[in-house]
């Protein structure tokens, strides 16, 4: 795996915090260019750990023993300093505001490599969206991501529902369950689509985002069950 280093003087100590979580990112800039002069501008104040461009790139701009600052105003499991817990990845896409686009399979192997290699380095709880921990501000890395594939191949987690998770999962209290998941029990429309971007994308297919459909419960129920498709 080829690394170029690219510094940002974004980052302090974790003072005293470990690695638990990777959290992957879209840049939503227009180029890669705008987006790398970004995380490693003094004058931004934003840095994350690596950024892998469309190409299969991988960039380090910070030391994954640093605390880089990627995350924002966050929550996860009642932790809200998602920095200090946490490996930033941004992945080079424009994102929803300058035309979200899918994302390159050069560019997703890339991303799993890199995932697994931390994974292998790190005791990684949990692989999540900027929009999990952040559900109100963010979309990232979106509903486009192949969280699926990567998980498949060992990176992060995805249900696979039975027929009788399914039926167990019509009777959920979707909020609570997804509080027990670990979201912030804030604002309920957000969250549901937050957990649909990364575990149920057919909602955005169909325009059913936001709604608690049966597949959204049975893959909830799955996930709380920990009922997970097996990794190659």
């Amino acid at each position: 795996m080829n690394i170029i280093q690219k510094p940002s003087p974004n980052f302090d100590d974790r003072a005293g915090q470990k690695p638990s979580i990777i959290l992957l990112h879209y840049t939503g800039m227009k180029t890669a260019e705008d987006a790398l002069a970004r995380l490693t501008s003094e004058d931004s104040k934003v840095s994350s750990h690596y950024t892998v461009d469309e190409d299969g790139t991988i960039y380090n701009h910070v030391s994954e023993s640093k605390r880089a600052w990627h995350a924002g105003q966050s929550y996860w499991r009642g932790e809200r300093n998602i920095n200090a817990i946490s490996i930033g990845i941004e992945v080079v896409n424009p994102g929803h505001e300058f035309g979200y686009r899918k994302f390159p399979v050069v560019q997703i192997q890339a991303v799993q490599t890199l995932c697994k290699d931390i994974i292998k380095r790190h005791e990684i709880n949990d692989v999540l969206a900027h929009s999990d921990v952040a559900p109100d501000r963010k979309q990232d890395p979106g509903e486009l991501f192949p969280w699926k594939e990567l998980a498949q191949n060992g990176v992060g987690e995805w249900p696979e529902p039975s027929d009788e998770d399914m039926v167990k999962g019509a009777g959920l209290n979707v909020p609570r369950a997804l509080q027990d998941m670990g979201y912030e029990a804030f604002n309920k429309d957000n969250i549901l689509i937050a957990f649909q971007r990364h575990y149920v994308p057919e909602a955005f297919k169909k325009g059913t985002e936001g709604h608690a459909c049966g597949l959204t419960k049975g893959r909830l129920y799955a996930l709380l069950a920990r009922h997970l498709i097996s990794t190659t």
